[in-house]
């Protein structure tokens, strides 16, 4: 079948942060990035400052403004730091800007051109959930270089981490949204929903979520989530509370080798949820049959799930913020295409337990 909407992939993703150059440094001494390109006072840019930070299979922009009153700055008061853009590489971005408001995407930044000494850039952008600006990008004719008014800095190379893409894109709406934003993404993008959990999938004694499974082309999977009823207030609505608004919730990471990533994660200084050891416990017989080392896995909080394609190593770290929003999975499969259905508990008590820490239980 003909993709009505094609894309290559995901470009990258951008933040809008307080203070640019720390948040970087963060993701640079605690993530394994590199910063690969630049932009501000030093080249020009009299707005905002960007750094552009790598590793690779993964791009992040990290962008602060330059004076109070730039929507960037309005962004960081009302969200805090968060992922405002989702750039996808598609082969024409005229094509997909004209294509997207034609099935009823409201328009951003209509197709635009930047060029300098290395090419040509172009990108669009359309809205999507709350502030978040979905970006078309086409570098056929740049292909040297992140944008025109950046200066490279770093090449990439190998990472001790070990991360090697972006697994998944995770998305927080208001309750009774969901639907709308699923039938947002199948109509304007071209998705397909390939799963969906509800309140009975994942939910506690006190809250409850549901969620929904974009996939596109096999590799760009993007998930919607909208708190559900319970008797106490679900991570999905502690977000939108502090995020005020949809938005992003969590990026899944992948990694070969999860062990060592999340060694070098927890010596860099990254937090994680902590696993109580009765989930190790409890495992099914199946887990220590396949010569996994469980006990490695407790020590380090790893998650364990199968389906019918295989299975999957997952944990989460804590919110990279003040705010209880933003955090990030560390996710390596083995065959299965699913998100750990068999740990929603208790990674959902999990949640919960930081979740009564601060006090929003």
């Amino acid at each position: 079948m003909t993709d009505v909407f094609p894309i290559k992939g995901v470009d990258h993703l951008e933040f809008y942060v307080g203070n640019a150059k720390q948040a970087a440094m963060y993701y640079a001494k605690c993530f394994g990035f590199t910063n690969t390109a630049y932009a501000g006072l030093e080249t020009g840019e009299r707005k905002v400052t960007s750094y552009v930070m790598e590793q690779p299979g993964i791009r992040f922009v990290i962008s602060s403004a330059l004076s109070g009153n730039h929507p960037i700055a309005q962004s960081v008061v009302r969200h805090g730091d968060t992922v405002a853009t989702i750039a996808l590489e598609v082969p024409n971005v005229h094509e997909a800007y004209q294509s997207a408001v034609a099935r009823g995407a409201v328009g951003a930044i209509p197709p635009t051109q930047q060029s300098d000494e290395c090419g040509v850039l172009e990108f669009a952008a359309i809205h999507a959930y709350g502030d978040t600006l979905i970006k078309f990008i086409d570098r056929s004719g740049y292909p040297n270089g992140f944008a025109p008014g950046f200066v490279n800095r770093a090449t990439v190379t190998s990472s001790l981490i070990g991360l090697v893409g972006i697994d998944h894109i995770v998305g927080n709406v208001e309750q009774g949204q969901m639907e709308r934003w699923v039938e947002f993404f199948v109509r304007v993008l071209g998705f397909d929903q390939r799963m969906h959990f509800d309140d009975r999938a994942i939910s506690t004694e006190y809250s409850a979520l549901m969620s929904k499974v974009l996939e596109k082309g096999g590799k760009t999977i993007i998930n919607i989530n909208e708190p559900a009823q319970g008797r106490r207030r679900s991570q999905i609505q502690e977000y939108l509370d502090y995020h005020q608004g949809p938005g992003i919730q969590h990026i899944g990471l992948t990694t070969h080798d999860i062990v060592q990533t999340v060694t070098q994660l927890r010596q860099a200084g990254v937090e994680f949820l902590p696993i109580p050891q009765t989930y190790y416990d409890n495992l099914d017989a199946w887990v220590r049959e396949t010569g996994l080392p469980v006990d490695k896995f407790a020590e380090l909080g790893i998650l364990v799930d199968r389906d019918a394609d295989g299975y999957l190593l997952q944990l989460f770290t804590k919110p990279v913020g003040d705010r209880p929003t933003l955090f990030f999975e560390i996710i390596e499969r083995h065959g299965s295409r699913g998100f750990g259905a068999g740990n929603f508990k208790s990674l959902f008590v999990a949640l919960e337990q930081e979740q009564a820490v601060r006090g929003n239980l």
